[in-house]
């Protein structure tokens, strides 16, 4: 497969690693510390166009595949995780949701807003009792006239403090299960709508989340997105491009630490040389490296073959591989900090190396878009019902 990147592509990498540099670089250990963005850091996104770069250009995006989207998530993601965290949930997890299922008075309504920056959106599916298990959802809608009435609430949100939109999935139909999920679209001024206090993190500070709560929210049935009990087909469209992004960060947060431990080798001298060139130390930096760069391919393909399969070509094909991309890159990442942070010795374990923020920050990812565990039970279940495919 043939990962050679476009003109337009390496343009597009060029530009978002100079934004980050130079808008996010500088602030990255206050963001961290002060657990906020700067002000009028989604405006400067949509400018530079990359609210929409995965969206139609009729509704102000730029229309580029997920394979760019992911790679200007890893350069986002080596500066400031908790930027591509938040970045994802509202590019990806609502923007390009109501894109793909929405209809077309939704798009037409939500997504020139969510593209320019004008609107922040959010993802509410984990519930306190619904995490792995997401079909277990509690969180009830009951059909009212022209309204759907919400009862629930929805916990471990990115972006839920901030977010004007919210693309949520309920159960309007408890005995179907699976079967009797609807997602709707929910604006932060609905009645009955209201979000809990930020939620405090160990890591990926910054990136806020919350709580969303629903008590007698009255929300218009026009805001059904597809049709009522079939929101696990929107669940399931997003789930392979979710997983492929998230893994995305975990190779930015994975070459940043290997940058870093690489750097710091070359400078710190123990015994009268720089201990980068001591065989341990170079043993745990080209295992970093070749983890990464093995991580980038699946990721890298997971994308390639994420967009044939909502556009009807590849089946469950990449459920598993974007399953494995992910399980792959967030393990290979907390590899890596891991080993970055032990280079840096002493140092590393204080909070004035930049190390210690991406050591926190990287343990999310085995947890957020499906736990490890769950991500290897997709896989082995994959394998059990289609097999591999390798000796035919």
């Amino acid at each position: 497969m043939d990962f050679e990147l476009s003109r337009e592509q390496k343009m597009i990498l060029k530009n978002v690693r100079e934004f980050m540099l130079k808008e996010i670089f500088p602030v990255s250990e206050e963001i961290d510390r002060n657990d906020e963005f700067p002000p009028g850091v989604w405006e400067k996104l949509g400018q530079i166009g990359l609210l929409g770069l995965n969206m139609a250009e009729e509704y102000g995006g730029s229309g580029y595949d997920t394979l760019t989207f992911t790679l200007a998530v890893v350069q986002i993601a080596k500066i400031c995780p908790a930027l591509a965290m938040s970045y994802g949930a509202h590019a990806n997890l609502c923007a390009h949701n109501i894109e793909i299922n929405g209809s077309t008075a939704q798009k037409q309504k939500y997504l020139p807003g969510l593209c320019s920056g004008e609107l922040i959106g959010c993802l509410g599916l984990t519930e306190p009792d619904a995490g792995s298990d997401a079909v277990g959802i509690r969180t009830t809608a009951e059909k009212d006239g022209e309204y759907f009435i919400l009862n629930g609430n929805k916990m471990f949100i990115t972006n839920a403090p901030d977010a004007d939109v919210a693309l949520v999935y309920a159960k309007t139909d408890m005995d179907k299960k699976a079967r009797g999920i609807t997602a709707f679209i929910i604006e932060k001024d609905f009645p009955g709508f209201s979000v809990s206090q930020k939620i405090k993190k160990m890591g990926n500070r910054g990136s806020s989340t919350g709580e969303l709560v629903f008590q007698s929210c009255r929300v218009p049935a026009e805001n059904v997105v597809g049709r009522v009990n079939e929101g696990i087909k929107v669940m399931m469209t997003g789930l392979d491009i979710e997983r492929t992004v998230v893994a995305g960060i975990s190779i930015g947060i994975g070459e940043a630490a290997l940058e870093l431990a690489l750097d710091y080798a070359k400078k710190r001298h123990q015994f009268g040389e720089p201990i980068c060139n001591f065989q341990l130390v170079k043993a745990k930096l080209a295992n970093m490296y070749t983890e990464m760069e093995a991580a980038k391919g699946l990721v890298y393909r997971s994308a390639i073959l994420a967009d044939k399969s909502t556009g009807g070509g590849k089946g469950t094909e990449v459920h598993k591989l974007a399953a494995a991309a992910i399980l792959f890159a967030a393990e290979a990442a907390s590899r890596a900090v891991n080993e970055s942070l032990q280079i840096h010795g002493g140092y590393g374990y204080t909070l004035e190396y930049p190390i210690n923020r991406l050591y926190r920050d990287a343990k999310l990812y085995e947890i957020g878009a499906g736990t490890s565990e769950i991500r290897r039970l997709l896989i082995a279940d994959e394998l059990i019902k289609k097999g591999t495919g390798y000796l035919k």
